[in-house]
């Protein structure tokens, strides 16, 4: 059973998903008084005391508006609590749930910083202009991250996303320009 919180209402003026963007998924319910603990999507937790509404979209696909209470960060994970959600019933609902924010709350990054979907679906070619493919996917490492790039033929690249080989990123012309070390195009 649903609460009838007036915060759960879907807006009608919500952007459409591909204008929202992860930042948490919500993995189970905490205490009795209706919060949630959230594995953060994002290198950025301190956005977290600057939000006051975000959207969730439940576990059944359903994008719903919601106010956020309070924050607070207890062992590496964030635990969330949202208005009209004062019980742990009502905050089973959301669980699996994936909190998502719209462009506008986007941080701000720094010179040579990019976001996952800003990279995905970049074209990659050499210096020289040979085509590679196409960045499906940023796989995070302990190091540097991977960009996994597939070529026309199906084949898979993983080209670490590292200066001294991806010299030249345009997200705004979707084209990364690599000089790949020996041999790391045969791998």
């Amino acid at each position: 059973m649903r609460s009838p919180s007036p915060s759960q209402d879907e807006d009608p003026f919500s952007p459409p998903q591909s204008e929202l963007f992860a930042i948490a998924r919500l993995t189970k319910t905490r205490g009795l008084r209706g919060e949630v603990v959230a594995h953060l999507l994002t290198d950025h937790p301190e956005r977290f005391a600057k939000l006051h509404q975000v959207y969730v979209q439940r576990p059944d696909g359903e994008l719903v508006v919601l106010q956020l209470e309070r924050h607070w960060f207890h062992q590496g994970r964030i635990i969330l609590k949202f208005v009209g959600y004062d019980t742990i019933e009502q905050a089973q609902q959301l669980v699996g749930g994936i909190v998502k924010i719209g462009r506008e709350e986007l941080v701000e990054l720094g010179e040579d910083e990019y976001f996952h979907f800003q990279l995905i679906g970049c074209q990659v070619v050499t210096r020289s202009g040979t085509p590679i493919g196409t960045v499906t996917e940023i796989m995070e490492t302990a190091g540097t991250p991977l960009l996994v790039v597939h070529d026309e033929h199906g084949g898979e690249h993983l080209i670490p996303f590292a200066k001294s080989i991806c010299s030249d990123v345009d997200v705004q012309a979707k084209l990364i320009r690599i000089d790949p070390p020996e041999g790391l195009l045969e791998l």
